[in-house]
């Protein structure tokens, strides 16, 4: 790997030429078999443009920003890794993370930025309010993004009914989003399996999302398995289709 374990951002060269040089080959035949559908791979390894994004946000971020290129997926997940890593005022910060999140296309990318979004653990009120047109938009990766922030960052005893609530108004059909609701109440099963067995007997998801919830509870090995079995008697008569 050489230089790729410790890639040095430069800001006096173009983005795309310093991601060229990190690419793997392997790597992205692997990714793309992940992000079907997704163009412009260039096949570089996470951990690298974590890395390269911690280097910009400690830098000039903001005319990085100004000036960042969509071209390829890497450019597109490196612009927002140093959203997440930069600081700035509150509002500074949100303001750019809503002229990121339209450019979120893949799952990828949406649960990347979502992971290092540091400001939710800083003011965790004022991106929660944030984050309310995304979970009511009909846009798939618009409510993915505000379903899986939830996931990360207040996926916790005391929010756990205002979350339920939120995934029972979540209207998007699309397959992404849908999939994150299963998955975010599938993390709230883990942290209190009775108030999510009660939410499971009388919420409002539509049958897939409903079924796939169940399904990722069944799977997963942080839940008990008398809870597990309770859960089963309560799959809805659908298949899991779209």
């Amino acid at each position: 790997m050489g230089n790729r374990n410790l890639p040095q951002w430069d800001g006096t060269l173009p983005i795309r030429f310093q991601l060229e040089q990190l690419a793997d080959e392997p790597y992205r035949e692997f990714i793309a078999k992940l992000l079907p559908g997704t163009p412009n791979l260039l096949g570089v390894r996470l951990p690298l443009l974590r890395q390269l994004a911690r280097q910009i946000a400690k830098e000039d971020w903001r005319t990085y920003l100004a000036n960042a290129a969509d071209d390829t997926f890497e450019e597109t997940m490196l612009q927002g890794l140093v959203i997440s890593y930069a600081k700035a005022d509150p509002f500074e910060l949100l303001a750019h993370t809503a002229d990121f999140v339209p450019k979120i296309n893949n799952w990828s990318v949406c649960d990347s930025f979502c992971a290092g979004f540091r400001l939710a653990k800083r003011e965790p009120e004022l991106v929660w309010d944030f984050l309310q047109p995304y979970l009511a938009s009909e846009q798939e990766f618009h409510c993915r993004f505000g379903v899986v922030m939830l996931l990360d960052h207040y996926c916790s005893e005391q929010n756990l009914e205002r979350i339920f609530l939120k995934m029972n108004q979540v209207r998007s059909t699309g397959y992404y989003a849908k999939m994150a609701v299963a998955w975010n109440l599938s993390m709230c099963c883990a942290v209190n399996p009775e108030l999510a067995l009660r939410y499971f007997k009388q919420n409002t998801l539509d049958d897939f999302t409903h079924n796939k919830a169940l399904q990722k509870i069944v799977e997963s090995r942080q839940i008990d398995e008398n809870v597990k079995s309770v859960i089963r008697t309560l799959k809805r008569p659908s298949d899991f289709s779209r």
